[in-house]
């Protein structure tokens, strides 16, 4: 009995590393098994993926959704994102209502210019809903990246700021956008208003560019090299020249003024026809070192030049005695740029700062094609005017930020004649201050107050200015560039 519980013992030691080696063998064929399938299943995902890249949009748009496979066609993988900017302001001054008037006509080159288009800064005393952006962006397929975007103002009437294409595949680091788009020109520029820090435009951009800052249609070819540890853009731009503050084509003499007088004088010397675009182009370049995870830095510098610009000046409705006047010539803008971020990783950008400098300067170099009298026609007339913004923005305590301003136009601001004593004007300024509370990443609420020492047709007009500010942005948006 003894020897054959022995030779069971020695029976079941002999088995149990067998048995052991068959359970590994076993759990090893199981997880060959589990990694093929999912080897397979990620390689059957990428395949579809590089399909429908691949598949032309037309196929792409009609592409039906697979009953009962749970497979997505491509018209729904590349749905465009659509985004709904709702602005809302509650606004007070002590003029009236009619500071947002004088910041229109402050003194200078281009205060009489009337351009087309809607006007960020219409406000009257009281509850403003400014215009409302509606945008969409899509991948069209591998090659080219869409975008448009449309505001609507408070009466209903759409315009539309931009629409344009983006390449996705050029090689070395080359990249076209055609359409049209706000130019690359400085930094503020391609911000649109619920980018901006403040609620209103600055002062150099709203009296040398325009309220909406360049904006045109045309082309534009920008390039990444390759240089190292610094971050280096080159772009140049060819633009329509259109209803721009120094690039206006196609104006026209009307046969009666202002003040409901008919026109004096005769048609000789009227203005030349419109000259076959682009007359407007750009250049531009932006450098930025690496400073590490915390900390950006960018600067850069721009010129731009117009082939033909032309204006007419009529002043006869405010006073009877003015002569209209025509003038066409060239036109030509710089700047100078530079950015500084920190981003200190705290919650709720707590401890974030930013600030921003920018210095533009116009010139526009015209002779007079009309003139009501007669007597200037071919007279040549030099303006120039140059001004500058200042603006920093710090995060004093999650979502809440504080942010001043310092703008001004002006510094330079005169008009040369071959007669006689150049005109002269004054230099216009502005202190901002802005309270900003993100409610996240969708909502914010904005209180500001501004004081502007302005010069209005020649006479000093100190504005005060109060906004309260609420944004909502309703959709997919795409990312904000730096």
């Amino acid at each position: 009995m003894q020897r054959n519980s022995l030779w069971v013992a020695v029976a079941l030691a002999l088995a149990a590393p067998l048995a052991q080696a068959d359970d590994l063998k076993a759990l090893r064929e199981e997880v060959a098994q589990l990694k093929k399938s999912y080897e397979d299943r990620i390689a059957a995902l990428e395949k579809r993926l590089a399909d429908a890249e691949a598949r032309p949009a037309t196929t792409a748009a009609s592409a039906p959704v697979v009953a009962g496979t749970g497979q997505v066609g491509a018209g729904s993988a590349f749905n465009p994102q659509i985004s709904l900017i709702l602005d809302g302001v509650y606004f007070h001054d002590n003029k009236g209502g009619g500071s947002t008037e004088m910041y229109e006509h402050i003194d200078g080159i281009n205060h009489s210019h009337e351009h087309e288009g809607h006007a960020h800064g219409e406000l009257e005393r009281g509850f403003n809903l400014r215009e409302t952006e509606l945008a969409f962006s899509a991948t069209v397929s591998p090659h080219f990246d869409a975008t448009a975007l449309m505001t609507v103002s408070r009466d209903g009437d759409v315009e539309l700021e931009e629409a344009y294409f983006d390449t996705r595949s050029l090689p070395y680091g080359l990249k076209v956008r055609g359409g049209k788009f706000l130019s690359g020109i400085g930094y503020l520029n391609a911000q649109h208003p619920h980018q901006w820090d403040f609620v209103d435009q600055n002062l150099p951009y709203r009296t040398l560019l325009g309220e909406h800052g360049l904006v045109d249609t045309g082309l534009r070819l920008s390039w990444l090299p390759k240089t190292g540890n610094w971050f280096t853009q080159l772009g140049v731009e060819f633009l329509q020249g259109n209803e721009q503050t120094f690039a206006s084509s196609g104006e026209e003499i009307a046969d009666v003024r202002a003040d409901g007088a008919p026109l004096a004088g005769t048609a000789a010397g009227e203005l030349a026809g419109k000259k076959s675009g682009p007359r407007l182009t750009t250049v531009f370049a932006k450098f930025g070192p690496d400073l590490g995870i915390n900390h950006a830095l960018q600067f850069g510098g721009w010129y731009a030049r117009s082939s033909q610009h032309q204006e007419v000046h009529d002043h006869s409705a405010e006073n009877p005695v003015a002569l209209v006047t025509a003038l066409q010539g060239k036109g030509k803008a710089w700047g100078l740029d530079a950015v500084y971020k920190y981003d200190a990783g705290r919650y709720g950008g707590q401890g974030n700062v930013k600030l921003v400098g920018e210095y533009l300067r116009l010139n526009k170099d015209l002779k007079v094609a009309f003139h009501e009298g007669g007597t200037l026609v071919g007279t040549p007339f030099d303006f120039v005017q140059d001004g500058f913004v200042v603006q920093g923005t710090y995060g004093f305590l999650p979502y809440w930020q504080a942010g001043v301003r310092y703008d001004a136009t002006g510094l330079t601001n005169k008009v040369d004649m071959p007669s006689g004593s150049p005109w002269k004007g004054n230099k216009s300024d502005r202190w901002t201050f802005a309270l900003t509370r993100h409610i996240d990443h969708f909502s914010l609420l904005r209180l500001q107050a501004s004081r502007g020492n302005l010069w209005v047709e020649g006479a000093k007009e100190n504005a005060n200015q109060i906004f309260l500010q609420y944004q909502h942005s309703l959709g997919a948006h795409g990312a904000h560039s730096f």
